[in-house]
């Protein structure tokens, strides 16, 4: 549909990068994309070409997942505040062009495919200085702080943001029918352990090995914001070391790609608060339940949602594996 609406793309562009005439060269969609697309757009303007992307919806998604308009304005949050992110640049919120709504950003040189960086010492070859970027980019997201009129949309969690994301979870299995002990005992175990409430920031809460660019061994670019939000800082450290997140690379605590004191030396030298590392296995543990609880939301779209798709249907599979990461890291004594 895209490539068809290539002359009123090119328009469009013209009359957010105000002038006359854009020539669209290249249209491609880049891989990966189950809850949105990604669109390489090259363009050749009146001062020379350029290399944007466009980020629209794909036919299927998440609930959960913010709209186009709201995950621009978390990325000019973000760009604004000092985050490595691609630049947003222009926003199409009717859908008037392309028949959905998109915006479109600068393009990134990298790398961003987890299996690869975590193996790959050509693509990384100072874990250490990535890591400690790393925290230095989670430091600068948590800067950001509500209230903003600009992130009105954003709900703020009802509670402690632990014990909220336990509600959620368990409201959403008790309407599945289908026992799952396993998730059951860890759901308690989260509510039981739960951490007092601390101050409120913005969670990229996808912030993992797999969503951010890498080039030359330097970090190029935070992406996939759909899902950010107000919640506890831990979580987004939590979620980046949990081990499903490593690629393999189990014993690189730091997502497969560095030490764990690397990350918060990082995180702390940007001016992130000073970390509790007795409170970081509690946000791993969270991590994995919710991943777990997100591949059966993506198998059960597969299922009995109407949405035939062979990558939903295999994210079930991992489940056992969480299964056991949440008893080895929950068992008692």
């Amino acid at each position: 549909m895209i490539e068809e609406k290539r002359e009123d793309l090119a328009a469009w562009i013209a009359g957010q990068a105000g002038v006359e005439r854009v020539t669209v060269t290249g249209l491609s969609k880049l891989s990966g994309g189950a809850i949105q697309e990604n669109w390489a757009v090259d363009v050749e303007l009146p001062g020379g070409p350029q290399r944007y992307v466009l980020r629209t919806d794909s036919p299927s998604g998440v609930a959960v997942s913010h709209g186009r308009a709201q995950e621009y304005a978390l990325f000019r949050a973000a760009f604004d505040a000092g985050v490595t992110v691609p630049e947003p640049l222009w926003l199409e919120p009717a859908g008037d062009v392309l028949g959905k709504p998109f915006f479109v950003m600068r393009r990134v040189n990298g790398v961003a495919a987890g299996h690869r960086l975590v193996k790959d010492d050509a693509l990384v070859p100072d874990r250490t200085a990535l890591a400690r970027r790393i925290g230095r980019e989670m430091a600068r997201i948590h800067t950001i702080r509500p209230p903003r009129a600009d992130l009105d949309f954003l709900p703020l969690p009802d509670g402690p943001p632990a014990l909220a994301a336990v509600r959620g979870f368990r409201a959403w299995l008790d309407g599945q029918g289908t026992p799952q002990p396993v998730l059951e005992w860890g759901l308690r175990w989260l509510e039981r352990n739960a951490p007092p409430a601390g101050a409120l920031a913005l969670c990229h809460n996808d912030f993992r090995t797999g969503n951010y660019m890498v080039a030359d061994g330097e970090l190029t670019g935070v992406l996939d914001w759909e899902f950010a939000g107000w919640g506890d800082p831990l979580a987004d450290i939590g979620w980046f070391c949990a081990p499903c997140w490593r690629f393999g690379a189990r014993k690189r605590e730091a997502g497969g790609i560095g030490a764990l004191e690397d990350l918060l030396a990082g995180y702390e030298a940007e001016g992130g608060a000073a970390v509790d590392r007795s409170l970081i296995p509690y946000w791993i543990v969270m991590a994995t339940m919710r991943w777990a609880i997100i591949a059966l939301q993506q198998a059960a779209r597969h299922v009995r949602g109407g949405e035939t798709s062979l990558e939903l249907a295999l994210t079930a599979h991992v489940v056992p594996e969480l299964e056991l990461d949440l008893l080895a890291m929950t068992k008692e004594g």
